[in-house]
């Protein structure tokens, strides 16, 4: 074999068995040269606006859901374009009484303030909060198409999608279950208690 054949075949043979045995630890000294290094480079958080307020968070609810998204293409098997992913997402739902809205003569109180009436607005239920600590992709299946584009790059709005339908869901949940009564009951329990330890002995609290 010619020199100029054989001395670039025995440097790509040297850098190969190089670049193998750092891959495969086979030599504890050399430095791992596919490793990764994470450096955060975010700036500091800007506060944007200040809202003030006047609701009693009475109650939440912690739920869980798993997300079955999955994408088919129209004229190919799934083997060779399309997707599904199995998303797990958890999050909570408040319920609080806004104790901002109730009316002028929704507090009436007896000339010798032995008793009082309150009549406050229904619970509400605020904007389900996913909790990125718990929530995560448990399994995603792809075809060859999709697997190859993922190779060079990854699209962050399959993220979003998912994480829209799990607080859809979630919110959908909440509203199901008894959480704006258990607000209701909590504000009731708080209240009376309250002016009770103020000297009234009988309170009465309304929700309309």
């Amino acid at each position: 074999m010619p020199w100029y054949v054989a001395l670039p075949v025995t440097l790509a043979v040297i850098v190969a068995a190089f670049l193998a045995a750092a891959k495969l630890d086979w030599l504890p000294g050399l430095p791992d040269l596919f490793g990764t290094e994470t450096k955060d480079r975010s700036g500091p958080a800007v506060l944007k606006s200040i809202q003030d307020m006047s609701r009693y968070q009475a109650a939440t609810g912690n739920f869980q859901v798993v997300v079955d998204l999955e994408k088919d293409a129209k004229f190919l098997p799934e083997a060779v374009r399309g997707s599904r992913t199995l998303y797990v997402g958890a999050g909570s739902v408040a319920a609080y009484v806004d104790l901002g809205k109730v009316a002028k003569n929704g507090v009436i109180v007896s000339e010798d303030r032995r008793s009082a009436v309150l009549t406050l607005p229904h619970a509400q239920l605020a904007e389900a909060a996913l909790d990125p600590k718990r929530s995560y992709v448990f399994t995603k299946e792809r075809g060859i198409l999709d697997r190859f584009g993922d190779f060079f790059g990854s699209n962050p709005g399959d993220d979003h999608q998912l994480n829209v339908l799990a607080a859809q869901k979630i919110q959908a949940a909440a509203k199901d279950s008894d959480l704006d009564t258990r607000a209701e009951q909590n504000t009731r329990s708080m209240l009376q208690g309250l002016l009770r330890s103020l000297g009234f002995t009988s309170v009465e609290v309304r929700f309309q």
